[in-house]
């Protein structure tokens, strides 16, 4: 089954401050794991982030599940992301 990918507007902000190059990484990255997300996912342990998070290099994707939808809600480098 597939997942439908839904952005928050402060993660489409955190990605729009990215690099070309890495914004192209974190997208494909994220149509991969479309498929089967629970495979790729961490269970994050404070849910005032988010549930889960993808590790995508240095990058990472916080992001919930709700019935059929991955909703990203912030996308940031790991030294920063747990920060905010």
């Amino acid at each position: 089954m597939k997942y439908r990918l839904i952005y928050t507007q402060r993660a489409a902000k955190d990605i729009e401050k990215l690099s070309l190059g890495t914004r192209k990484r974190i997208g494909q990255s994220l149509l991969r794991y479309q498929e089967e997300p629970l495979k790729h996912a961490v269970k994050l342990t404070d849910a005032r982030l988010g549930t889960y998070r993808f590790r995508i290099g240095d990058y990472r994707v916080i992001f919930d599940l709700r019935d059929n939808d991955i909703i990203v809600l912030r996308v940031g480098h790991r030294n920063e992301i747990y920060k905010r």
